[in-house]
């Protein structure tokens, strides 16, 4: 799931940098390009599981995507790649979107790819609710509405006469927490941390823990040119997807790209019915456009706080 957040870190130098210069049309641009490739991302994930095994499709995912890390990355970066100061929750927060990943597989093999969009997309309001305890955040007025009305989108979503599948539902919500230990856990880093060293650990945590289980799940007919081209994508939509939406950041003001981050949600409800077939009802998209509303509420707020 992935549409998460980034941010990017500047090399001290021995000089006064030069201000930034805002584009914020292209900086827009960028970030719409992004999430569309992370609806891709999905879409494609939510085919491949329908025929092969879920750890399979994440560990050629998380390959594929390390590989690049490797030949793009090392050479520009070298050991800042691998470099950490505290690396045990750097692989914890690694861990923590290995199983997200997992549990999206398993719960895309079952739900739609709007609804289980929209029901990741739960977890920055959770994060509100837990960064208080734990962060020492406070929450206002504004917060605490917003936080409600994602849950109340939630209840329209997974009303009674739905139709989504409750195993399916029980893995996207596993997918959620676990996203929200991430985006925790990436505030908790963020000071201390290089962000391409804790996207190349994601990387390689994801390729050593499903890359071990692929004696065991490379069952099934051999793929075909569509389903290579699928696999190979994982890992370049991931991939580019993250960078689009760090450059877009460099580009633009938080504030201004927040909203646009839940246009995933519409390319998802798009590809769901060019590929899948799949229309939601109306109130299911009634219930989508209220978590939208209340995520925009929360990015909006807290760009402007930052």
């Amino acid at each position: 799931m992935t549409g998460t957040g980034s941010h990017s870190e500047e090399e001290s130098a021995p000089h006064q940098p030069a201000e930034p210069v805002e584009r914020p049309l292209r900086g827009v641009l960028l970030m719409v390009g992004a999430v569309a490739l992370f609806a891709c991302h999905d879409s494609a994930i939510k085919y491949l599981v329908g025929h092969y095994q879920v750890p399979l499709v994440a560990a050629i995912r998380y390959i594929v995507n390390c590989l690049l890390m490797v030949a793009i990355l090392a050479p520009r970066h070298g050991r800042q790649l691998v470099a950490t100061r505290r690396t045990g929750w750097v692989t914890v927060r690694a861990l923590c979107l290995v199983g997200a990943s997992l549990c999206m597989g398993l719960g895309l093999q079952r739900m739609p790819v709007a609804e289980a969009t929209s029901l990741v997309y739960l977890a920055p309001l959770v994060l509100v609710i837990v960064a208080r305890p734990i962060l020492g955040e406070t929450i206002d007025r504004l917060g605490w509405i917003s936080v409600l009305l994602g849950f109340a989108g939630l209840l329209i979503i997974l009303r009674p006469g739905s139709g989504l599948d409750p195993l399916g539902i029980v893995y996207v919500l596993g997918a959620m927490a676990a996203t929200v230990v991430y985006y925790l856990l990436s505030r908790v880093l963020a000071s201390t941390e290089r962000t391409m060293a804790m996207l190349f650990y994601t990387a390689l945590a994801g390729s050593i823990c499903f890359g071990i289980f692929l004696p065991w799940t490379w069952t099934g007919a051999a793929p075909g040119m569509l389903e290579v081209a699928l696999f190979l994508s994982l890992g370049v939509t991931a991939g580019v997807g993250h960078f689009m939406l760090t450059a877009a950041h460099r580009d633009a003001p938080a504030s201004l790209l927040a909203p646009v981050n839940y246009l995933q949600l519409v390319w998802a409800g798009l590809l769901s019915w060019a590929v899948f077939a799949h229309i939601a009802d109306g109130l299911t998209i009634l219930g989508m456009c209220v978590v939208a509303a209340s995520g925009v509420m929360i990015a909006v707020k807290s760009s402007r706080r930052g």
